[in-house]
């Protein structure tokens, strides 16, 4: 077998050991803890609610600052009632899991809380009336040390300002 040919064979086995060993750990997530999708937290049991019916926070996936699908459908809700509640003020607090330096994930957790904040201003919400806070690792709401925790903890909240 030439040299050219054992290489690209190496390649396919590598690369679909590689492939089956990423989804079998998403799968064993999502088997073990019941309220994953991917790596992103989608239960209820922390889901707070900045009014009636507008959930005051989302979630990020790993190392991530973008936002998903229900989190761009969170920050709509958000939006709207800020929108019909021009006298309210909002602090967009950034929150990072406990793993990585405090620096890497204040910093994170400042890129999570500014793309919320880009988000509602985008459906026209003023700057001047969105502050954002990081606390990196320092705030978490669960404080487990495994992936459900890790998911619940990669969060941004929008809470009153004072």
């Amino acid at each position: 077998m030439n040299l050219a040919k054992f290489k690209n064979t190496f390649l396919v086995v590598l690369l679909s050991l590689l492939v089956s060993a990423c989804a079998t750990q998403t799968q064993k997530a999502t088997k073990i803890e019941g309220q994953m999708q991917g790596d992103v937290y989608t239960g209820t049991d922390t889901v707070k609610y900045l009014a009636d019916g507008v959930p005051d926070r989302v979630f990020f996936a790993t190392n991530e600052s973008v936002l998903t699908t229900k989190s761009r459908d969170t920050l709509r809700k958000q939006a709207a009632w800020l929108r019909k509640n021009s006298d309210i003020n909002v602090v967009l607090e950034g929150h990072a899991d406990e793993r990585g330096t405090r620096e890497y994930n204040l910093a994170l957790g400042e890129r999570r809380a500014n793309a919320a904040k880009d988000y509602l201003m985008t459906y026209g919400i003023s700057a001047n009336r969105i502050s954002v806070i990081s606390y990196g690792k320092e705030r978490p709401v669960d404080s487990g040390s495994n992936p459900l925790a890790w998911s619940k903890n990669r969060r941004s909240v929008t809470v009153k300002a004072n």
